[in-house]
């Protein structure tokens, strides 16, 4: 029996002890009275011992169900103990198996709780982390929450729709195909920023990188939903009010975007890069960016073969002009600040090798080109 146990029985003890000594005396006069049949001699210690012993009664009542109820088993304890609450068990099986974990002290008052509070039918299946430190009170209200444990995933920036579903099929939320059939669903009824987008087009670009917190219970359809929430909540009110004064849309924004996390990764180079992008397309000048010929192959190519950039594809940003038919990635917030504010320069073109070289004309382009990828 550990210590605190031991004090809270010796004074239960004593208070018991109390309430029978004052319902002795009770007993003992009211028989007195009764054999007399004459209640009238009642005398002040005859209702004061009744008095007593019910408050006392009370008290003892009250306390041992404050400390089955708010006091651990063990407060000290620095045991982290994985429980698992399987569908269907009812509180019955969960106060036996959190007693049986030495968890709980007492699975008859965990059930009486969860009864006379309401929440017996709240308690959410799913694997906990739980302490003996922990008191019934504080179990119940992580398992009606549902404050199940939880894994942290993270989306890298850059990654598209094709490797999202890679990540979540080595996670076992689900398969990479199942994923992929999912963003060529509508989710326009339910979040606006997709509303310009067209109809034929899937979520690639969508997905905004971020670190989520997610538990054993979710599925690939629920973690959609919640990337999709996040780039709603990144795209505040004061970027879209931006874009709409531009005269362009949160989907042309966005393919701006995807193209260039692909392409710089230093913020003031993407603003640089953003402004030769939307200057090449103001003058009906094709974009030639080998990102989107990686989107097309699956290659990682830094420089695109010469066979790969003739490829049919509206993808080709080689053969068609304009920007491409879609994002070809998932962009960060960087990329996004960048595509909607770029930075005016006298370039036209650029070259990335480790480091990013920006040229005024096509024959400083190319002499780039023969400096920095020579032999490549």
């Amino acid at each position: 029996m550990k210590i605190w146990d031991l004090f809270f029985f010796r004074w239960l003890a004593k208070a018991g002890k109390i309430v029978f000594a004052n319902l002795s005396s009770f007993v003992f006069e009211f028989k007195e009275l009764w054999r007399k049949k004459d209640f009238s001699k009642m005398s002040p210690s005859f209702l004061k011992n009744i008095l007593t012993a019910i408050s006392f009664f009370l008290l003892i009542v009250f306390f041992v169900f404050f400390f089955k109820i708010y006091v651990p088993a063990n407060p000290f304890s620095h045991e982290t103990i994985v429980f698992t609450a399987e569908k269907g068990w009812g509180d019955e099986h969960v106060a036996r198996e959190l007693e049986r974990l030495g968890i709980i002290r007492d699975n008859y008052f965990f059930r009486f709780y969860v009864v006379m509070s309401f929440q017996h039918s709240k308690l959410q299946a799913g694997i906990y982390n739980l302490s003996p430190r922990m008191s019934t009170y504080q179990i119940v209200k992580k398992m009606v929450r549902g404050d199940v444990v939880k894994e942290k995933i993270t989306i890298l920036e850059g990654w598209t729709v094709d490797r999202i579903g890679e990540y979540f099929e080595e996670k076992n939320f689900c398969t990479k195909d199942f994923f992929v059939q999912l963003t060529e669903k509508d989710y326009s009824e339910t979040f606006d920023f997709l509303k310009d987008k067209p109809k034929d087009i899937g979520l690639e670009g969508y997905f905004f990188p971020d670190t989520f917190e997610v538990s054993e219970k979710e599925n690939c359809e629920t973690l959609l939903i919640m990337m999709l929430s996040n780039f709603g909540k990144k795209l505040e009110e004061e970027i879209r009010e931006e874009i709409k004064n531009q005269n362009k849309t949160i989907f042309e924004i966005v393919t701006m975007a995807s193209m260039i996390e692909k392409e710089v990764k230093i913020m003031e180079e993407k603003k640089i890069v953003s402004g030769i992008l939307w200057k090449r397309l103001s003058v009906d000048m094709p974009l030639q960016l080998d990102a989107t010929v990686n989107y097309v192959t699956g290659k990682s190519d830094p420089s695109a073969l010469i066979k790969d950039t003739q490829i049919d594809s509206p993808y080709n940003t080689y053969k068609y002009k304009g920007l491409p038919k879609g994002p070809i990635s998932n962009p960060g917030i960087n990329s996004i600040l960048a595509a909607i504010y770029p930075t005016e320069t006298k370039y036209w073109f650029y070259l990335s090798d480790g480091k990013t070289i920006f040229s005024e004309n096509f024959d400083q382009h190319v002499a780039a080109k023969q400096k920095y990828l020579k032999g490549k």
